[in-house]
């Protein structure tokens, strides 16, 4: 693998590697205590709220080793070498190259939370498409399927003016809308 490519493990971001790995290591440790590199301790203990947002930074402060208020490349790969993930330095700095908004080479909690707040807005959109797929698990929205749901919340709609809302958004000509053209969809 070249250096300009982050492994499909990692995406983007790794959304998934963070969700699925994030809570085996709070489950797998104690609450008490860990030393980090720099000689601080973090409480490896669920968060006492329940807020999104105060859930969200407890898990940025995982990955902020130093607790300097910014993950760098190596907080990176230490966070995924805790959870027996490899990541080299070239892939954690395309990670963070993708993130950074600031041109500081490093991910801070707005960048996080930008992140994280796009990864829930994606698993709510799915929510949607599933409610919509004409048939669970086929991946695909039907102008019945759509006139069915729109019904269900009070939007009487013809089966032509159903096909006609997804022709609009009906990239590869099925005459059904694939998630990647509800997502459009949803999002214009």
């Amino acid at each position: 693998m070249g250096p300009d490519r982050v492994p499909k493990s990692f995406g983007c971001f790794p959304h998934q590697c963070l969700k699925l790995n994030f809570s085996p290591r709070r489950q797998s440790k104690s609450s008490s205590d860990l030393s980090s590199p720099g000689g601080s301790s973090k409480s490896l203990s669920a968060p006492k709220s329940t807020t999104r947002e105060d859930e969200l930074k407890e898990v940025f402060r995982r990955f902020d080793g130093d607790n300097d208020g910014k993950i760098s490349a190596v907080e990176l790969r230490a966070y995924f070498a805790s959870i027996g993930e490899y990541m080299s330095h070239q892939e954690a700095q395309l990670v963070i190259n993708d993130l950074d908004t600031d041109g500081d080479n490093l991910i801070d909690l707005d960048d996080f939370m930008r992140l994280m707040t796009k990864e829930g807005e994606e698993e709510d959109l799915k929510a949607a498409f599933e409610m919509f797929e004409f048939e669970k698990g086929s991946g695909r929205i039907n102008p019945a399927s759509l006139q069915r749901v729109l019904s269900k919340l009070g939007d009487s709609r013809s089966h032509d003016e159903c096909a006609a809302m997804i022709q609009i958004y009906d990239v590869d000509g099925t005459g059904e809308l694939g998630f990647d053209e509800f997502h459009h969809m949803m999002m214009a």
